[in-house]
């Protein structure tokens, strides 16, 4: 029976659809024809959780103290993991008992961060492209989401002297993620200067997404928001376990920083849900503690595989600059189509799935987000039949 007189509330309305959910019934649908989809669309890593997790995982769960609900605030052990991991990660010193807190996930967190801070009409700064959370969660509270556009010839990098002061001086926080996801830029240590001293003269509180700091090569080392003078008494960080240590199903997350912006989210969380199952921060714990040949295993593939796609792309008339951290590429259309007929076309012509850059903000057309989850055969299968589907680096020609 289809209740035609419930209608949703308008905040859920408001939102579009979210684009994985859409690619996910395309997907199903060009499975349902036959078609071997090599997907590149996700950042959903391919590798297997560690070993040591696993078992370690395996182990918390026979133990019946585990099966009950957990701390609100995380369990001991795991918060001090999670503060041990940044002094060695970053030199950055943290409090276990204030400044971490476990989380759902980095997007439950970064989301919820929204709800216990934005009233209605407050204006959010977000970037544009951005991780869709980074703005749909904002905008689920009511913001007043001003976007940030980031343009190819400023290195993708939020153009601070570009805000307008009057805008300046109404934000009330500012969310921002480098390494980037979606463009895979990143930002040097005098930027997260300029970005703590423009917070600190607005007062706006910064939330910095830190999901691909560990997957970084060719020796670079970003940088945390923590680290610079000042930050932790403005702003936080958020983690995830899904992506350095291939634990995207397990929802592990966690935030640091300035204990009570952390106050707030927790409070939050303790009318929205019961924490994380202890198990899971047993598991987590023990990934943190990790040797770092596993993190350098790790970062080898993606590397390769960054290598071989942008090589091949350039056979295809492409130029894409090589990254220096996360797990994708950012990659323009040909000119004359947009985003998501460039994305549905490869789709359609070639089963190789890509995500259209307008799926990150309007500051995203014009591009697709390629993910490094497929090993370098299905990367090549995916340029041969490109190669073989007539599609270049060129203007595009309909029909």
């Amino acid at each position: 029976m289809k209740l035609d007189w419930i209608s949703p509330a308008d905040r859920l309305s408001a939102l579009p659809p979210y684009v994985f959910a859409r690619l996910d019934e395309l997907k199903a649908r060009a499975r349902e024809q036959g078609l071997d989809l090599i997907d590149l669309g996700m950042g959903n890593p391919d590798g297997p959780t560690p070993q040591p997790v696993v078992e370690a995982a395996m182990k918390a769960l026979q133990n019946p103290a585990n099966h009950g609900y957990p701390p609100f605030e995380g369990t001991a052990n795991f918060r001090k993991a999670i503060t041990d991991w940044y002094a060695r990660r970053y030199g950055v010193q943290l409090d276990p008992d204030g400044e971490a807190l476990p989380l759902l996930g980095s997007k439950e967190g970064l989301t919820h961060l929204s709800f216990a801070y934005v009233n209605p009409g407050d204006v959010v700064l977000v970037p544009s492209p951005a991780y869709p959370a980074h703005f749909r969660g904002p905008a689920i509270a009511g913001g007043d989401i001003y976007p940030l556009l980031l343009k190819p010839e400023n290195n993708w990098l939020i153009d601070l002297a570009a805000i307008p002061e009057e805008v300046a001086r109404r934000a009330k926080i500012l969310y921002f993620n480098y390494p980037s996801n979606p463009t895979a830029a990143t930002a040097p240590r005098e930027f997260f200067e300029d970005v703590v001293a423009f917070a600190r003269q607005h007062q706006i509180l910064l939330v910095h997404d830190q999901a691909y700091a560990e997957l970084a090569f060719d020796g670079y080392q970003p940088t945390s928001l923590l680290e610079i003078p000042g930050a932790k008494e403005i702003g936080v960080e958020f983690h995830t376990m899904s992506k350095t240590y291939n634990m995207a199903g397990w929802r592990v997350g966690f935030v640091v920083g300035n204990r009570h912006i952390i106050q707030g989210l927790r409070t939050l969380k303790t009318n929205l849900d019961y924490g994380l199952f202890s198990v899971l921060q047993t598991a987590a714990e023990t990934a943190l503690q990790l040797p770092d040949v596993y993190l350098h295993e790790v970062q080898e593939r993606y590397r390769t595989r960054r290598d071989f796609l942008i090589r091949g792309l350039g056979e295809l008339g492409w130029n894409v600059p090589k990254t220096l951290a996360t797990m994708y590429l950012w990659v323009p259309c040909p000119p004359g189509i947009g985003s998501t007929d460039f994305a549905l076309h490869l789709l359609g012509e070639t089963g190789v799935v890509v995500t259209p850059g307008n799926a990150f903000g309007e500051g995203g057309e014009g591009y697709v987000r390629i993910s490094l989850i497929a090993e370098c055969d299905r990367l090549g299968e995916a340029l041969r039949r490109m190669k073989d589907a007539g599609i270049h680096y060129k203007a595009w020609q309909s029909g």
